[in-house]
């Protein structure tokens, strides 16, 4: 490989919320890699640092033209730059849109087990969530359309948020799915939201596939992107909202200047730019040892530890982990896990009641680290008395 995924690297003492905000030897948890982002962005950023000024920023074209470029040449989904607005990530995003398109006490539909912050984002805002639960039948997860119609059908849900891949079953959404969900969701007037902030992260030979490109008549679609966590560069704040809708677009717009979301610092733009620009060969290879890391690890679940089974999936480089043959609920058992091996994992029950038999391990980390969690894991396992 030209690039290096194997090297370890000390991040504890760097403000880092995976490795300073508990005190435990190996957080494998929230969703950010141990590994150096691509060169190229180093480089790009370090150039920018030697300027020596850093004062307030405009969004140039070129940072737009990254976003357009990129998901039509790697994903076939075309942009327009009229339909393009600046945010500071993702979640900041979805807020600001809740906020400017729906009512206090609406209802905003989610499918869990999904992303934690989907509630909290609804809940902060002072909206109702309701649950469209994912159906798994011991191997693979799908969407109970009969519900989802059922619940669309409600006046008072007014938004769906849509997780495409799904944060944390790594589910990719086929082309019928999607166009299932935004027909429903046209046929009961509700606005849907899509996060794809997990689309570059696939397993080799698979694609994710963007909801606007396949679904082009219904306007009430908005999408957030983000190069964040493709690139791993979070704690430099970067992410679009692509919003069709000229209504719903200038209502957005001016939320998010009323929220202080719509500023860009000079950093998001040099990060940005370099991404989609000069790293598509580093996301490549990097996908192919995430997907190498996830083989391994159902290969050791399998022989060492055949009590949790790996929940198949084909995105991000978060694994669900059943781990239902088991007595203790997820949190219960994170608790007992890291108390025992110092292994920190992220218990199921934060995703929705429907994952609490589960776990979530971020594998985006050199081999030699996965293998050290991996072995923490079996021991505290094999230590609980049944």
């Amino acid at each position: 490989m030209k690039y290096d995924f194997d090297t370890i690297i000390d991040r504890k003492n760097t403000s880092s919320l995976k490795w300073d905000y508990f005190d435990t030897q190996l957080p494998m948890w929230v969703a950010d890699m141990d590994f150096k982002v691509a060169p190229e962005i180093i480089e790009a950023l370090t150039k920018r640092v030697q300027h020596g000024i850093f004062g307030y920023a405009v969004i140039p074209d070129e940072y737009f033209n990254s976003y357009i470029n990129w998901w039509k040449n790697r994903h076939d989904f075309k942009m327009k730059k009229e339909n393009l607005l600046f945010s500071v990530g993702v979640m900041p995003s979805i807020s600001s849109i809740i906020r400017a398109l729906t009512e206090e006490n609406d209802c905003v539909l989610i499918q869990t087990p999904v992303y934690h912050i989907f509630f909290k984002v609804i809940f902060d805002n002072n909206r109702k969530v309701v649950e469209n639960k994912l159906l798994y039948d011991g191997e693979r997860y799908s969407i109970d359309f009969a519900d989802l119609e059922e619940k669309l059908s409600n006046d008072k849900v007014t938004m769906m948020l849509l997780c495409n891949p799904h944060n944390p079953v790594g589910k990719i959404w086929n082309k019928e799915e999607l166009e299932e969900i935004a027909s429903l969701c046209e046929k009961y007037d509700v606005i849907l939201i899509s996060d794809e902030i997990h689309c570059d992260l696939v397993d080799p030979g698979k694609d994710y596939i963007a909801l606007e490109r396949i679904v082009t008549d219904y306007d009430k679609i908005i999408t957030c992107l983000a190069p964040t966590k493709t690139f791993n560069i979070a704690g430099i704040q970067s992410s679009v909202i692509h919003v069709k809708n000229r209504q719903m677009y200038e209502k957005i717009r001016n939320r998010l200047e009323i929220d202080d979301s719509s500023h860009i610092n000079v950093f998001s733009i040099v990060a940005t730019i370099s991404a989609f620009n000069e790293c598509e060969e580093w996301l490549n290879q990097l996908n192919e040892y995430i997907y190498q890391n996830k083989l391994l690890v159902d290969d050791f679940l399998k022989k060492e530890l055949p009590i949790v089974k790996l929940v198949s999936s084909d995105a991000t480089y978060l694994l669900w982990l059943d781990c239902s043959k088991m007595e203790l609920k997820s949190k219960e058992l994170v608790e007992y896990i890291n108390k025992t091996s110092g292994l920190l994992l992220s218990p199921g029950v934060q995703f929705g009641e429907n994952g609490d038999n589960f776990l979530r391990l971020n594998i985006a980390c050199p081999r030699k680290m996965l293998l050290d969690g991996l072995n923490r894991f079996k021991e505290a396992i094999n230590n609980i008395k049944y």
